[in-house]
């Protein structure tokens, strides 16, 4: 069997957690490098020559229609996948354009993504089926032009897709408040808004064109500040009492809150509403999965991460489509592990 050299780039590791056990699902696919910005995937396509490529197109230090034609120039015979929340028509139609063989949006089924990969591996193209009858429906409607802005409008419109105030723009940018005003008044002219919403609705039309400050790319430390609720359910309590030290010192903002069973968890789920839920897959007399499902339900926006000393692949697919953002092997676990899980977290 031929195998096919697998190379993933998303900003997130969640995200690519969730892509490998996807992929490495598929026979012969082998997963040979993981990636979260521009310059680690320009290296790495060098490097480890790759068959294909499955990618987000929004991480830092990445233009992602020019890297796109620079990859059709060096690497002719490389399959392209790209892998987005993004479904602006302009922005598909540009990078398909350039060169991409497929484009799947993220919140289709895996059963779609296992199809796209088959599809471009065999010489074919993909696009998810949202974005046909989208691209169907507006074919005979004129493309937005996108107007010219400064880098730090780029990054300006960035900060204000996080949710950030004035002040904390202001921080980020190492700028006065009255600076960042007339910075803001500036950029709504530039693209012809009147309001942060409709900047932010610009923004989702055109991710294009935001830019990560080099203040965020270096370990994002506004975000270390916040406070954050944790749930953590194993009924061990050794090995509990070690992941909530561990979250403690690697996050000391955190509120950590420890169930030693799913009752107990999801009394605490409803009561303090976690941002964040460690869960023991296989629990005494209980299904970590099914347990995961009832925090869900009572808080739903908390994200669950199932975590187990069994790493078996039919548990990784399970948990995945309950809903978790990812699975952890126990082993695995250790503080950077934990920092970037949180960071993700908090990030979303």
């Amino acid at each position: 069997m031929i195998t096919i050299k697998t190379l993933l780039a998303d900003d997130h590791a969640l995200i690519r957690a969730g892509l490998r056990d996807a992929l490495t699902s598929l026979p012969g696919i082998e997963i040979v490098g993981e990636v979260g910005n521009g310059p680690d995937l320009v290296q790495a396509l060098e490097t480890l020559q790759p068959t294909l490529l499955v990618m987000d197109v929004n991480m830092p230090d990445f233009e992602p229609v020019a890297a796109v034609q620079q990859m059709r120039v060096q690497y002719p015979a490389l399959k392209i996948l790209v892998v987005s929340a993004y479904d602006d028509q302009s922005y598909v139609v540009g990078l398909l354009s350039a060169g991409v063989n497929g484009y799947h949006l993220k919140d289709q089924p895996l059963s779609d993504l296992h199809l796209a990969v088959r599809r471009i591996l065999d010489g074919g193209r993909w696009i998810s089926d949202p974005l046909v009858n989208r691209l169907v429906d507006q074919h005979s409607a004129p493309v937005e032009s996108v107007p010219s802005i400064t880098r730090r409008q780029r990054e300006l419109l960035y900060l204000l897709t996080q949710g950030y105030n004035n002040q904390k723009i202001a921080w980020v940018m190492d700028l006065s408040i009255k600076t960042i005003e007339n910075h803001l008044t500036a950029l709504y002219r530039a693209i012809g808004v009147e309001s942060r919403l409709e900047a932010n609705n610009y923004a989702n039309k055109h991710p294009e064109v935001l830019l990560v400050p080099e203040s965020e790319k270096q370990g994002r430390p506004e975000i270390h500040g916040e406070s954050l609720n944790v749930l953590v359910l194993d009924d061990n309590p050794r090995y509990r009492a070690q992941l909530a030290k561990l979250l403690g010192k690697t996050w000391p903002q955190a509120s950590v809150h420890e169930a030693n069973d799913c009752q107990e968890a999801v009394r605490l789920a409803e009561k303090v509403k976690p941002r964040l839920a460690f869960i023991d897959v296989v629990l005494k007399e209980e299904d970590g999965i099914q347990c995961a499902r009832r925090i869900k339900s009572v808080s739903p926006t908390t994200l669950m991460v199932l975590i187990s000393a069994y790493p078996d692949r039919e548990f990784r697919r399970m948990g995945l489509n309950a809903g978790a953002v990812a699975f952890l092997d126990k082993k695995d676990i250790d503080a950077a592990t934990v920092r970037q899980v949180v960071e993700d977290a908090l990030a979303r």
